[in-house]
């Protein structure tokens, strides 16, 4: 279920402005100095972790297998007059493997390029349907979902891809489980106590799929998920208020579900960092849309993930210039970090996830550039001085700093 939100300048209608707060998730359509190191390039390769022996939890669908590979330096505070690093994150909604290949695709662009990611795993695909009843979402049948369930099949291939993602050095949040989006069991009427109801569930799919799938020939995932999973994104960016209290006891560090922002330094909420996506220039519109590929789609084909085929062209090189836009308005600018949230789906002859490939390769070689992980990201603004941050949170999206950098931050 898709559903749109339109607030302010960014999201006036379709075709006239940009689609805010859309998540549209599904399972193949079923129902420099002072920065974090460059990531993937040198220090521990991917492969198994070295050190002491797997310490198996639970029923040994998890394990403590020591510090997480390849994982950049520790971070640093910006000195006087220094330049900020661009960060940009590339994020992926549910995080499944459908057997389109894409999961393992972006594996391998990432590694290729040094790049580290975040994956919001959601808990159901790792629970097969024929144990659906053991799923009891708040406010909604047993069992219910509105993204459906995956194949056994291809639970099997998530669990070996969501495995590799952490050798490799990314991170694994969560996009929860049944991803509803409207009616009365949708997620922006749950309770905090809900929040925490869905939250034990997801935690639960992910640490018990041994039990509940019966697999025996695959290998542990590689980390303990109660110290793994620091942060999420909701579905279609939805219930972020009622949300952030039950983040915070749980000891969350940040949250991606705010629906629709602005190019500028992330401030707290509620205690939790926030990092929303956000408006990005439109090639050949005058407003801006949401970085994410699904509010781009809704712009180009409207509701429907299959456009015509002829407009399949355009409308790529629209999504990477969209891209890249948001990019250099911050690279050259104000610096601030730049969000992308995609899914693994072949929406409109997967044109999104070419134009995704393409912007990640064309940011990855500029100087100062750092492809992280949410987790990454918030580790480096954890370690910053407070009166730097707020100096540079008083850079609007596309502002330069006043006097250059070395002028603008030696006065912080």
């Amino acid at each position: 279920m898709r559903e749109f939100s339109r607030r302010g300048a960014l999201g006036l209608g379709l075709g006239a402005a940009a689609a805010v707060g859309v998540a549209g998730c599904s399972a193949g359509d079923q129902a420099g100095k002072g920065a974090l190191g460059p990531i993937g390039k040198g220090g521990k390769k991917s492969g198994e972790p070295s050190g002491p022996p797997a310490k198996l939890i639970g029923d040994g669908s998890t394990a403590d297998t020591g510090p997480q590979p390849r994982q950049p330096a520790k971070p640093v505070p910006l000195q006087p007059g220094e330049t900020p690093p661009q960060f940009v994150v590339f994020s992926w909604d549910g995080a499944g493997e459908v057997g389109n290949g894409l999961f393992p695709r972006f594996l391998k662009v990432a590694k290729d390029h040094g790049a580290a990611m975040t994956f919001f795993l959601s808990g159901l695909y790792l629970l097969p349907e024929s144990k659906k009843s053991l799923y009891r979402p708040p406010n909604n049948p047993v069992g219910a979902s509105d993204i459906g369930y995956l194949t056994d099949g291809h639970v099997r291939e998530t669990i070996k891809n969501v495995r590799q993602a952490w050798l490799d050095g990314h991170e694994i949040g969560t996009h929860f489980n049944g991803h509803f989006c409207g009616g009365s069991g949708s997620v922006e009427r749950w309770t905090g106590a809900d929040w925490q109801d869905e939250i034990d569930q997801a935690v639960s799919f992910v640490t018990k799929w041994k039990t509940n799938t019966g697999f025996t020939d695959l290998e542990p995932l590689p980390f303990d998920y109660s110290k793994e999973l620091v942060g999420a994104r909701t579905p279609c960016l939805k219930g972020q208020d009622n949300l952030l209290p039950t983040a915070q006891k749980l000891g969350w560090r940040y949250d991606a579900s705010s629906p629709g922002g602005v190019q500028a330094w992330p401030d707290k909420k509620q205690g939790i960092w926030d990092l929303p996506l956000q408006g990005l220039p439109f090639p050949g519109h005058s407003f801006e849309v949401l970085s994410m590929d699904y509010n781009i789609l809704a712009n180009q084909s409207g509701n429907t993930t299959r456009g015509v085929p002829a407009n399949y062209p355009g409308w790529r090189t629209q999504a990477t210039g969209t891209y890249l836009n948001g990019f250099r308005r911050a690279y050259e600018t104000n610096r601030a970090p730049l969000f992308i949230g995609n899914h693994f789906e072949q929406w409109n002859g997967g044109i999104y996830m070419d134009a995704v490939e393409e912007a990640l390769k064309s940011m990855s070689d500029k100087k100062d550039v750092r492809l992280v992980s949410f987790r990454q990201f918030v580790d480096w603004l954890d370690v910053q001085d407070p009166k730097v941050l707020t100096k540079l949170r008083s850079l609007q999206p596309g502002q330069s700093p006043t006097g250059g950098w070395k002028t603008f931050l030696t006065s912080a």
